[in-house]
């Protein structure tokens, strides 16, 4: 195959990905509860906020572990 062909398909691959994480990006607000689970962490002060999501951040580990396994099958 040509090099170019190469990284033209490479660039193609980067381009759907960026187009569906923009278009995670856009639905996540509309999740209800995510973000907002009991675990997450948040410590306001003043003017100051500090946000931790914990919990989501495990649930969402144990999704993408769960989906990456069956697509290695």
């Amino acid at each position: 195959m040509n090099p170019l062909q190469d990284f033209g398909k490479i660039l193609l691959f980067f381009g759907a990905f960026l187009v569906i994480v923009g278009i995670i990006l856009l639905l996540i607000p509309k999740i209800p509860l995510l973000g907002r689970l009991p675990g997450d962490i948040v410590i306001k002060r003043g003017n100051f906020t500090f946000y931790f999501p914990l919990a989501t951040s495990i649930i969402l580990s144990i999704l993408l572990s769960i989906i990456f396994s069956i697509f290695r099958k």
